[in-house]
């Protein structure tokens, strides 16, 4: 049997609101621009993923974006309320509170400034492979 992925590594929005998305992500959550190849593309990342915004046009190609949510994973339990709060204060709008979930992941869901729904989760086996990567 092949080995499937065990990250994700990339994910593109379209978004109407480029500069408010990139405060956002950037700006709130901490990821870092790694490339701005003209003013309607950024390219952010944590270390080990990619996240592209694309400024929208104003007629979609294919119709609306067809993307549930965009998870990102967090090293510590404590960590998910942690940044559900200082999102909070920041005007950011938590559309589910956190909750611990039954396999023992705890995670909140927020909307972007464009409308995606955003999961921060913190899940044990995952925060295994954080701490093993974490040079600290």
């Amino acid at each position: 049997m092949p080995r499937f992925p065990l990250r994700l590594h990339h994910v593109a929005l379209n978004v109407r609101r480029l500069e408010a998305c990139e405060g956002f992500y950037g700006g709130l959550l901490g990821l870092e621009v790694v490339w701005r190849p003209d003013d309607d593309n950024v390219y952010l990342s944590s270390g080990g993923d990619n996240l592209a915004l694309h400024r929208a046009s104003e007629t979609p190609r294919d119709g609306p974006q067809r993307i549930d949510h965009v998870g990102f994973a967090v090293a510590e339990e404590r960590d998910v309320d942690a940044l559900s709060e200082f999102l909070a204060t920041q005007g950011v709008r938590i559309i589910a509170p956190a909750r611990t979930h039954r396999d023992g992941s705890r995670s909140f869901y927020c909307v972007d400034p464009d409308g995606n729904t955003v999961q921060i989760l913190y899940e044990p086996r995952i925060a295994m492979t954080l701490e093993q990567e974490d040079p600290a």
